[in-house]
């Protein structure tokens, strides 16, 4: 059985389970089939409670005692809140959209770097036929001298390459592969790491290998991955040069 609740000196009636939504304490059944006196329909989305809202508080408005008016702060804070709740709710909405765009739009720029030579973070180096694939250094911080290292599939030093003061930044390397004596290093993979300094102190230095573009996949994390011609699959924003 439903109850009424009378607002203002009028006796103008109004649904209890109405009030009930209005105030949050309904149950689910009676929220989304609660009746006002005008007889439209409440629901639960934020359009339909702000709805609900506007007529209560107009009903109260007209059918107050003018010389002891009704405390309506309570529900017009209750329909700012509303208003809030649906604001950011539509700009979840927005942002959502302009994250698919990007994310295409990234994409787009992803698959234009297929076929090229780029630097991105790894630590081997591919020797052939006299010839070492492209390597390189970042550097979050400039250094007074640089060193990268270079070793052999049995980890021992097969060369040490002295590249001495370096900015910030990217640096790519250019290095005839051979051992510490000048002789040519034997066709293989090989592994570097680098060494930054400044003011005798070590440095964040991060190596890079090139390797080719073959392919863009989507990642889990909904951003392009380039597949390199190495195996290894990185994000586009890990690409420290384009060769």
């Amino acid at each position: 059985m439903t109850t009424n609740t009378t607002i203002g000196s009028n006796g103008t009636n109004v649904s209890q389970t109405l009030l009930d939504t209005m105030n949050g304490t309904s149950s689910t059944k009676s929220a989304t089939s609660a009746t006002s006196s005008t007889g439209s329909t409440s629901g639960t989305s934020a359009t339909d409670l702000q709805n609900t809202f506007l007529q209560l508080l107009v009903a109260q408005l007209k059918n107050q005692d003018p010389t002891n008016p009704m405390d309506s702060s309570q529900m017009t804070s209750q329909l700012a809140q509303i208003n809030t709740v649906s604001g950011i709710s539509q700009l979840n909405t927005t942002l959502s959209s302009l994250a698919t765009q990007m994310s295409a739009g990234q994409q787009s720029q992803a698959a234009l770097l297929i076929g090229s030579t780029v630097l991105a973070p790894g630590s081997s180096v591919t020797v052939a036929s006299g010839k070492a694939t492209s390597f390189g250094v970042q550097l979050a911080n400039s250094v007074g001298d640089l060193q990268v290292v270079v070793k052999n599939s049995a980890g021992q030093i097969v060369n040490t390459i002295d590249l001495g003061k370096q900015s910030a930044g990217t640096i790519p390397v250019g290095w005839t592969p051979t051992d510490t004596a000048g002789n040519t290093l034997p066709d293989g993979k090989y592994t570097i790491s680098a060494v930054g300094s400044i003011n005798g102190q070590q440095a964040t230095a991060t190596t890079l290998t090139g390797a080719t573009v073959q392919s863009v996949v989507m990642q889990s994390t909904g951003t392009p991955g380039l597949v390199l011609s190495n195996g290894s699959t990185v994000g586009l924003t890990s690409v420290a040069a384009i060769l």
